[in-house]
């Protein structure tokens, strides 16, 4: 896959908007990693004002970690405006399987409006796919490797990209599979850090019309930000600190030159 490191100059020169319906654990990070890509947060989930959001941003998320009804029906409501627009969903079903309010929820969230993008953890897909697999909250029980079934199941189902992270980040759109075998055990230490990687997935969405393209460029470039700051950190403290500023600086050489991929 050519040229995927030029993707993250346009999201600097473009400065997309990203509209975030994402849960409360989260925001701050979310919003610190979209600025330090080059990219612009806006964190709104009131449903008295999310179709006007979506109208001016140029893509969606929705992350379902914390919750609630209000959340739920705000959530639908934007995307239902993002897919008459025509602007890029980006789902992230957190702890899909942990409970059947949850999968109730990502159901509906579904079959309100086909997302472009499914990102989330193999259990999450798994899960998300009607495979028979354990939970543990929101963290994953299975390898990123043994999702591939289910991502493919998902992709055909929904006419979406599915990545997958883990210590292999797989992105799976219709029978192209892409392996990103970069990043760090130290980034699952970090709470947050698979829903900022869907944050800055809807980033390069925005910019770019190959959604395969956009998908391997957003996961490889938070993998080898992790890379790179586990390099120089002590822990997760500082890690979370150190991948701030690698994202902010990161170059397209140092993309391409640190980025190890493979197709299945």
């Amino acid at each position: 896959m050519k040229d995927i490191a030029s993707l993250l100059t346009s999201v600097r020169e473009k400065s997309p908007l990203v509209h975030n319906i994402t849960n409360f654990v989260v925001m701050n990070n979310t919003a610190n990693a979209l600025l330090a890509t080059g990219a612009s947060p806006i964190m709104s989930h009131a449903i008295e004002e999310v179709e006007d959001m979506v109208s001016i941003c140029n893509s969606l998320v929705i992350n379902i970690g914390t919750l609630d009804s209000a959340f739920v029906q705000a959530m639908k409501s934007a995307m239902k405006q993002a897919r008459i627009l025509n602007k890029p969903i980006v789902l992230d079903p957190v702890g899909a399987g942990a409970t059947p309010y949850r999968n109730r929820v990502l159901q509906e969230l579904l079959n309100t409006a086909a997302p472009d993008y499914i990102r989330g953890n193999a259990s999450e897909i798994m899960a998300l796919a009607g495979l028979s697999v354990q939970t543990k909250g929101v963290d994953s029980t299975e390898s990123s490797m043994d999702s591939i079934q289910g991502a493919q199941k998902l992709s055909l189902q929904y006419d979406a990209v599915i990545c997958v992270s883990g210590e292999i980040d797989i992105v799976v759109y219709r029978d192209q599979i892409m392996k990103i075998h970069n990043g760090h055990p130290m980034m699952t230490k970090v709470t947050g850090m698979g829903c900022s990687a869907s944050a800055i997935l809807a980033a390069f969405a925005a910019i770019s019309s190959d959604k395969l393209q956009a998908a391997v460029a957003a996961t490889a470039f938070i993998a080898i930000c992790g890379e790179l700051a586990a390099a120089k950190s002590t822990g997760p403290g500082s890690l979370q600190m150190n991948i701030l500023d690698i994202m902010y600086k990161l170059t397209e050489s140092e993309f391409s030159d640190n980025l190890r991929i493979n197709a299945l």
